[in-house]
């Protein structure tokens, strides 16, 4: 599958480790959240937006909401992709489409949908620096 197919803007590559993997011999469920949150920091990553240092700069991100649709089970050694798209909503959110996908059939295993915001300095509101960095990866069906 192409990135743009699905108007993807970003993804990261996994190899599942036997650890991640409970008794039945698959991903252990709540591991998904975490292939998840770690694409989203190296997309942060990859335009120049550490966490770290946005939070010395008084600036915070936030998950306010998961949703996990689960398809079919990686199990130890399979390698996959996690891509991600974002669609800003309303002046407080950004929605981050994940999907994971074996490799190499393409063969989709995990659609998950994550609302994050910021805040400044302790209070909620978006970060001109986030918006910034957001602005042209931003889908363009996005809801204001």
């Amino acid at each position: 599958m192409n990135k743009k197919q699905n108007n993807y803007t970003f993804e990261e590559h996994f190899k599942v480790r036997d650890y991640e993997c409970d008794l039945q011999g698959v991903v252990n469920n709540s591991v998904y959240q975490n292939y998840l949150e770690h694409t989203r920091h190296e997309f942060f990553k990859s335009i120049g937006l550490d966490f770290a240092a946005l939070h010395y700069e008084g600036i915070d991100a936030f998950v306010a909401k998961v949703e996990i649709r689960y398809r079919t089970p990686l199990r130890s050694g399979d390698r996959f992709v996690c891509r991600l798209k974002i669609e800003k909503k309303g002046k407080l959110s950004y929605i981050f489409y994940q999907d994971i996908y074996r490799l190499p059939d393409e063969k989709l295993i995990v659609q998950g949908i994550v609302t994050g915001t910021t805040t400044v300095n302790g209070r909620l509101a978006i970060s001109e620096k986030v918006d910034r960095a957001f602005v042209e990866y931003i889908n363009n069906h996005s809801s204001s």
